[in-house]
């Protein structure tokens, strides 16, 4: 295939932003919208989140295989557009529950989840398994994941500070729009992947890629690494509000750490493309942990520092989002499986995207009650298993992800 022009990377890339105007409301806001607007309990917010996340997460490997089995006959774009109804539905569900959802807040809360869970993972499987078909050059698949996800930074910038600043019916009605808008782009004008081979695709084959030693290595780092990142993104709300009592600098905080993530998108495409994907990704590891660390020593009402630690981890951020991408390409390359089994591969890796997030929300939040914190807690005892839970669990389990991806056999792929 012709290398990608940038206007051709834009036209693929855009569709990242809307998709990330879902991510960020749904593992950021929900927990604390929920709990102020129906008064449920963390623990319950926690188990709900636990729930509709592992129901959705066993779905995606077989969406992965429909994919690979239907890819030839109508194209990824098909599967992109029948995802749209599904994130638009869910989404205003989600937010705008109406007045019959006071009756049984958490059934409603539960059903809207997996709505726009399930639309959600049509769109990024078949997304994701578009983008690494199209190239298999290691400049141009970095350059593509970069500028895909530097175009989801910016859907999660809108989303970060819409909310603060206008409300969640603005990040709705802008939600819906980027993502009709980016979705025409994508469907239009982004090229195409090359015909492949017919795939046979059978159930026996749903976790056929496990096969592959590599990506059971990139698996493993990928899915610890995940809960180490999902965790403080759960947490966060209750660290700033609370442990910090720095409620009304939460958007600004959140829009530094994805605006540094945005910026800093170049810098690791650069490095990467330099000393590989997987040594750009462990100095994104190293700075995180360092960044976090600080992280626990803070104390009520100290902005410059948080802010400070909000530019540095959003900087580590962006190699979390551009690299294990780009890595995941580039194995799919390796064992030959590009043309057939894309839609495996993405499959279970959004199927452990979504049990990292299961997890980080329903073991921290019910943890951390249980240590004594509650939302809005002023208690020094729960405010320290705040902090414990928001800063160092993650420090502890990115040295884990940093020790297997360093022993993982990834420097040929």
């Amino acid at each position: 295939m012709k290398p990608l022009t940038l206007p051709a990377l834009f036209s693929y890339g855009l569709f990242g932003l809307p998709l990330a105007l879902v991510a960020l409301p749904i593992y950021v806001y929900v927990p604390q919208f929920y709990a102020e607007r129906f008064g449920l309990s963390l623990a319950l917010i926690g188990s709900a989140l636990l729930l509709a996340r592992i129901l959705d997460a066993f779905i995606d490997p077989t969406i992965g295989l429909w994919i690979d089995k239907r890819r030839n006959a109508v194209g990824f774009q098909h599967f992109v557009s029948w995802s749209l109804p599904m994130l638009i539905c869910g989404f205003i569900a989600l937010f705008h529950p109406p007045a019959l959802a006071s009756a049984q807040p958490f059934a409603w809360f539960v059903s809207s989840l997996i709505l726009v869970y399930l639309g959600f993972s049509l769109a990024t499987i078949s997304y994701q398994s578009w983008g690494a078909a199209l190239t298999q050059e290691r400049a141009q698949r970095t350059r593509l994941t970069g500028i895909r996800e530097a175009c989801g930074l910016a859907g999660v910038i809108i989303a970060a500070a819409l909310p603060s600043v206008a409300g969640i019916g603005w990040l709705s009605s802008v939600f819906v729009v980027s993502l009709l808008a980016a979705a025409l782009v994508l469907l239009r004008f982004s090229p195409r992947p090359q015909s492949a081979p017919r795939s046979i695709a059978k159930v026996a084959q749903l976790f056929a890629p496990f096969s592959n030693v590599r990506f059971r290595w990139l698996f493993s780092v990928f899915t610890v690494n995940g809960i180490a990142a999902a965790i403080p993104a759960t947490l966060f709300l209750f660290f700033a509000n609370d442990r910090l009592g720095l409620p009304q600098y939460a958007g600004f905080f959140l829009v530094l750490y994805f605006t540094a993530g945005a910026v800093s998108m170049p810098f690791w495409v650069a490095v990467a493309k330099r000393h590989g994907e997987r040594r750009a990704w462990l100095a994104g590891m190293a700075l995180a942990i360092v960044t976090f660390v600080w992280a626990y020593t803070l104390t009520s009402g100290e902005v410059t520092a948080y802010a400070l630690i909000c530019i540095l981890s959003g900087f580590a951020l962006s190699a979390d989002l551009a690299l294990p991408p780009a890595l995941l390409a580039a194995v799919i390359g390796h064992a030959k499986d590009i043309g057939n089994r894309e839609g495996a591969y993405f499959g279970i890796w959004n199927w452990a995207t979504k049990i990292n997030l299961a997890l980080a929300a329903g073991i921290a939040l019910p943890l951390l009650q249980v240590l004594g914190y509650q939302n809005g807690s002023t208690d020094p005892q729960g405010l320290h298993a705040l902090a414990l839970g928001y800063a160092l669990l993650p420090c502890a389990l990115k040295f884990v992800a940093a020790i297997l991806l360093w022993r993982a056999p990834l420097d040929n792929v």
